[in-house]
Formats: C-alpha cells, sequence, structure tokens
C-alpha cells in the first residue's frame, strides 16, 4: 500500500484529475444524473424570464436545462471553479445567449445581479465555510428569491457508491474517506445539520425532502456497467495507477458485485438525495 497523498485542494482537485475525469466521462455522468437533475428542476420550478445562478455547473447539464426554463427573456450564470469543465460548459451552450459562465468560487464571489433562483446539482458539499458561503448565496438572492440543491444522504443510502467500493477493498484498499463535518460528497448527508446550516446563513423556510432513484451504471449490459464504473464511479481514484494486473481484477470483481443489478441489459443501483429549497 502507498502511503496516503497529502490533501489537495478544491482548486487544484476539480481543475485536475478530478475535473479531467468529469470532462471525458461527461456523458455518462449526465445520463446517470439525469433523474435526480429532473426532479430538481421540477421542485426548483425556473420560470420564464427569471435570472438563475447554477452553483458548481461543471459540464453544464444543468445550465442547459435552466436555460430552456427560463427561455430568451431569462437569464442563466453557471459558476464554477473548474476551467476544464467550464470550457465544455461553454462551448455546449454558446448557441443560447441567455447562458452565461464565470470561473470563480461561488462562495466567495461577487454577483452583479439579484438572482430569482440559486440552484445547484451536486456542487454545494464542498465549501470549505460552510454558513460563510451560504451567506454569500443568500446575498445574490432578489429579497423573494429562492435556493434549490440537491446533495447526497448517507453513504449507506447510497449503494451505488458504498457497493462497488466494498467489492474492491479488499486488493485495492478503500478511498480515504473525508468525515461529515468537513468538505466532501457526503457532508450534507444529515438533513438537521443542513437545515440548521441554512437557519444559521439567514434563509428561512428550509425544507429538505427525500428523494430515491436507481442511478443507471450502463443500458447495454454489464461490461459497459463495469467500464462506467472504473472511469466515473467511486473507485476511479483508486485505478489512477492500477497495474494492469489490478484493472484485470477489478473488473472481475465489479463483474461479482454488479451483476445482481443486471435487468434486461440495464445495470442500475440504487441512490438517494436530498432536494433542500430554502428563501431568502
Amino acid at each position: 500500500m502507498k502511503p496516503p497523498s497529502p490533501p489537495v485542494s478544491q482548486f487544484d482537485f476539480w481543475n485536475g484529475s478530478a475535473g479531467a475525469r468529469w470532462v471525458r466521462e461527461q456523458a455518462r455522468l449526465d445520463r446517470a444524473f439525469t433523474p435526480i437533475q429532473n426532479e430538481a428542476l421540477r421542485v426548483a420550478h425556473a420560470a420564464t424570464g427569471e435570472q438563475v445562478l447554477d452553483v458548481g455547473c461543471g459540464c453544464g447539464a444543468s445550465t442547459a436545462a435552466l436555460a430552456e426554463s427560463v427561455g430568451a427573456r431569462g437569464t442563466v450564470v453557471g459558476v464554477d471553479i473548474s476551467a476544464p469543465m467550464l470550457a465544455v460548459a461553454r462551448q455546449r451552450l454558446e448557441a443560447q445567449s441567455q447562458a452565461s459562465f464565470l470561473e470563480a468560487d461561488a462562495a466567495r464571489a461577487t454577483f452583479s445581479a439579484p438572482f430569482d433562483l440559486v440552484f445547484s446539482r451536486f456542487g454545494v458539499m464542498f465549501f470549505d465555510d460552510r454558513v460563510a458561503a451560504f451567506s454569500n448565496l443568500r446575498r445574490a438572492l432578489a429579497p423573494r428569491g429562492r435556493l434549490c440543491f440537491v446533495c447526497w444522504q448517507s453513504r449507506e443510502n447510497n449503494p451505488w457508491y458504498s457497493r462497488p467500493l466494498a467489492a474492491v477493498a479488499p486488493f485495492l484498499g478503500t478511498v480515504p474517506e473525508t468525515p461529515d463535518t468537513e468538505p466532501g460528497p457526503f457532508a450534507f448527508a444529515a438533513r438537521d445539520g443542513v437545515l440548521h446550516l441554512l437557519a444559521a446563513a439567514g434563509f428561512a423556510h428550509a425544507d429538505a425532502r427525500s428523494f430515491e432513484t436507481p442511478i443507471e451504471f450502463s443500458s447495454n449490459g454489464l461490461d459497459e456497467a463495469v467500464t462506467f464504473a472504473i472511469a466515473a464511479g467511486p473507485i476511479a481514484r483508486l485505478m489512477l495507477e492500477a497495474s494492469d494486473e489490478l484493472v484485470g481484477r477489478t473488473r472481475a470483481a465489479l463483474e461479482v458485485a454488479l451483476s445482481p443489478h443486471l435487468a434486461g441489459g440495464r445495470v442500475a443501483l440504487p441512490a438517494s438525495v436530498w432536494i433542500v429549497t430554502a428563501h431568502a
């Protein structure tokens, strides 16, 4: 086993290996997250002519959907710290004049115009100072503005994440997990903690509703599902320097772990998120 790597800043992480991986696997990830994104967009209900801020917009899938909702009379600003992902987002939305992008840390950026809606699909769990970050987002809202974001529930409630990791742990080791008190994908797993955080940041009427849906690893059989798990799933970080022998062992272990979830060529594993709403 290699010694643990030193901590990497969020900026370096999303402009380095993680950003490159999300760009490379954009289509797979967009497909996997579409049911969650659609439900969050339904709850957010961006309306024609509204001004929307899309936090942690990544490669622009949520920005594109929001731009369609607000129409030509509205605007959507996608903000992210990842230059590689923003390059993809700008290219895929270059024909939509109501969409623009800002390379910045949403926790600290100053936004010029008040927004009717601040939206995020998995983009707000990585803030260092959570209260300060959400206070900044609240200041970006118009007086009657609203917040809607998606975050993961616990690892235990997300077999799409935990089962591939468990399958390879005996020979690959485990992904160093950040405590839920620190920035990371499961930082907002505790519903009450999220609601208390938003209250501390000055939001009103905060609520978090549970949404469960399968995450599709493949619509074309087991081999594609294994490839997705290795390239874009939770074990991707463990595979960065894996030898051919380890890749072979990993594929074999994942085939065993994922085969119970194969039905009619489709492989999908359960996922649980919070869809969080609040008002300025």
